[in-house]
């Protein structure tokens, strides 16, 4: 598995549609090709995202984003 398709995604958010297809083929050949096992954990990896975000959120200040709010979900 190469590097290059996670550090992508790590870096800035990517359409549905530009997902690499080797990033997919990676998630699903690090749960041997279970579809569920992998849709289920990376929901459960989306949740514990999502709870770190608000606690942040809660965490900072106004002024350190410069107003700036955070999304829970993708528009």
């Amino acid at each position: 598995m190469s590097a290059q398709p996670l550090q992508k995604a790590a870096e800035e958010p990517i359409a549905v549609s530009e997902v690499p297809e080797e990033l997919v083929d990676a998630v699903l050949e690090h749960y041997e090709g279970d579809v569920r096992t992998a849709i289920r954990e990376l929901l459960a990896d989306a949740a514990f995202l999502r709870g770190e975000l608000y606690t942040a959120n809660c965490l900072m200040g106004r002024g350190i984003g410069r107003g700036w709010q955070p999304r829970y979900e993708r528009s």
